[in-house]
């Protein structure tokens, strides 16, 4: 019963934790001048330059900053064009139509204020 236990607890928990762990290595190791990421602190950068284990971020034109690898939370893909992508819905409240766009996919709530 106990062996069974712990062959639970390694699929359920310790493979899946150290999978998460070899991607997101391979990410930080994959990463190349250019690259938009954000910090695992939520910062948006461009990568400029790759030091060992040190990445050279520029934050803003002319501002660069020097991050560890660890510290690269994720990188950004580019998004085309959002205005094609909104969506707009119409509302009727009473008499009158309230017209709302909102961003597709977007999760907020689609309450529209009057």
């Amino acid at each position: 019963m106990i062996a069974l236990m712990v062959v639970v607890f390694y699929f359920l928990l310790i493979r899946p934790q150290r999978k998460r762990q070899q991607e997101q290595a391979q990410m930080q190791n994959s990463l190349t001048p250019g690259t938009r990421i954000m910090t695992t602190t939520g910062l948006f950068a461009t990568v400029v330059a790759i030091d060992a284990d040190d990445v050279i971020l520029e934050i803003a034109p002319g501002v660069e900053t020097r991050w560890v690898k660890a510290a690269i939370g994720r990188v950004l893909t580019p998004v085309d064009d959002a205005d094609d992508d909104d969506v707009k819905k119409v509302d009727t409240v009473g008499d009158n139509a309230v017209e709302a766009v909102e961003p597709h996919g977007d999760d907020q709530d689609s309450t529209t204020k009057k």
